[in-house]
């Protein structure tokens, strides 16, 4: 009677387990990247008994679905999150901190990339888990600075310097700087000069702390670079496209450019020689994250995170099962989506610290022709990458205000302002006045 009995409670158990379903919002929406989601989903299945129904929602969606689903008691279990929400739905209670940050500390805190769990810093937990990100990038053509004896572009002195020795135009520029207001991409190169130059943009109480004397070491230091840039409304396009021409000394851009400037995208070619698929420009590339300005010695990066969300609607055992899956047995298949653009925040295991950087390095990337960036950049140009998301820094996001950088960048008031003042429309003082006060009507 008694092992009849534990026998059915077994049974019982197991079926429970086998009927355990969970639901995953992704952003990750492109039909390739949904049938490797589909791939991981199902080899977790295999593995747990945990059944995942994959959900894809479109980043521009997320909000509203969220906010409606939150308001309805509806909620997925694990949301795949972009930073600019994940500090705004813990606040609102959508999130289930402690069950994250439970996630983190069982997968071992050292083994993530200690600036992306800062990002999702949250009254003494982490809002959510990291699970990829990219840092900002500054590149310069390696070759000329070292024929020229030039140091490598790390701080606003040496980017200046190189300026004065390069600037050729119309055969070379010493830099393209974004001037488009209407393109995020303005604001994503302005955040990180003045992130380099130590000008934070709220302080604790969230009030707007812009330092007049570092914001002017900003302004001027971008209207030179914007002096040495060809004419017109310059955005992310047209810094690519003199780039791969052989026509810009330095760039500032994303890291998904990496296998392009590898020649592996026929798109987007390499017209600075005679053949399209050469990856020698790759090769006569060097790669920066931090850059640092007179008034910051130390230096910054700009990193952009996303995260696994668990919600308060939850099965919590469940979900935390399916995160520590994909940061673990499932993560090269995550990482290798789009592995120039995802890069690993989490460094390895306890027992192995740099297991997944070292995997992800050898995946393969490009679009016509796939290769790993292990074959076209050395291997400090990996560890430069990789070591971004330690010092990547975002403004307004670590004191729990990243909703001001959303209205930042969506009413482009500072990058409205600085072009006046490039333009000689506005004076300095008078910029940086102005910056002050309409930044701080946004809050």
């Amino acid at each position: 009677m008694r092992k009849g009995f534990w026998a059915l409670l077994w049974l019982l158990g197991g079926l429970a387990l086998a009927q355990q379903e969970i639901v995953f919002w992704t952003t990750e929406v492109q039909p390739e990247r949904m049938a490797k989601q589909e791939e991981i989903v199902a080899n977790f299945e295999a593995e747990t008994g945990i059944k995942v129904r994959l959900v894809p929602v479109e980043e521009s969606d997320l909000g509203p679905r969220v906010t409606a689903a939150f308001s309805a008691g509806d909620l997925p279990d694990v949301i795949l999150t972009p930073l600019s929400q994940v500090i705004g739905w813990a606040d609102a209670g959508i999130l289930d901190t402690e069950a994250a940050t439970e996630v983190i500390e069982r997968l071992g805190r050292e083994t993530f990339a200690p600036g992306a769990l800062e990002l999702a810093a949250f009254r003494g937990n982490t809002a959510a888990v990291p699970i990829s990100g990219w840092t900002q990038l500054l590149l310069y053509r390696k070759d000329l600075f070292e024929q020229h004896g030039l140091e490598p572009p790390t701080t606003f002195d040496r980017i200046l310097k190189a300026i004065e020795v390069l600037h050729n135009p119309p055969e070379m520029f010493g830099f393209v700087a974004a001037t488009d207001v209407s393109n995020d991409y303005m604001m994503q190169v302005l955040e990180h000069f003045f992130l380099a130059n130590g000008v934070e943009l709220v302080d604790e109480e969230g009030n707007i702390t812009l330092d007049n004397e570092k914001t002017r070491e900003v302004l001027e230091f971008y209207k030179k670079l914007v002096e040495a840039s060809p004419e017109g409304n310059l955005y992310w396009q047209q810094s690519r496209e003199l780039y791969l021409a052989g026509r810009a000394a330095m760039i500032v851009w994303s890291p998904f450019i990496l296998d392009e400037l590898a020649g592996l995208r026929d798109a987007v070619p390499v017209t600075a020689f005679d053949d399209p698929t050469s990856p020698e420009l790759a090769k006569r590339t060097g790669v920066i994250g931090k850059i640092a300005g007179p008034s910051n010695p130390e230096g910054a990066g700009w990193a952009s995170v996303t995260y696994l969300s668990i919600t308060v609607d939850a099965d919590t055992e469940a979900a935390q099962r399916w995160v520590e899956y994909l940061l673990s047995e499932g993560y090269l298949d995550w990482l290798s989506f789009a592995p120039e653009g995802f890069f690993p925040v989490r460094r390895g295991t306890p027992d192995d610290p740099t297991r997944f950087v070292e995997a992800w390095a050898d995946l393969p990337v490009g679009v016509d022709r796939k290769a790993p960036l292990s074959q076209f950049y050395p291997p400090e140009v990996i560890q430069t990458i990789v070591e971004g998301l330690d010092q990547g820094k975002r403004w307004a996001f670590s004191k729990g205000r990243g909703e001001l950088i959303g209205k930042l960048y969506g009413t482009r008031v500072m990058a409205e302002l600085v072009r006046r003042y490039v333009d000689g429309e506005l004076s300095l003082d008078e910029t940086v006045q102005q910056l002050q006060q309409r930044i701080s009507f946004l809050k």
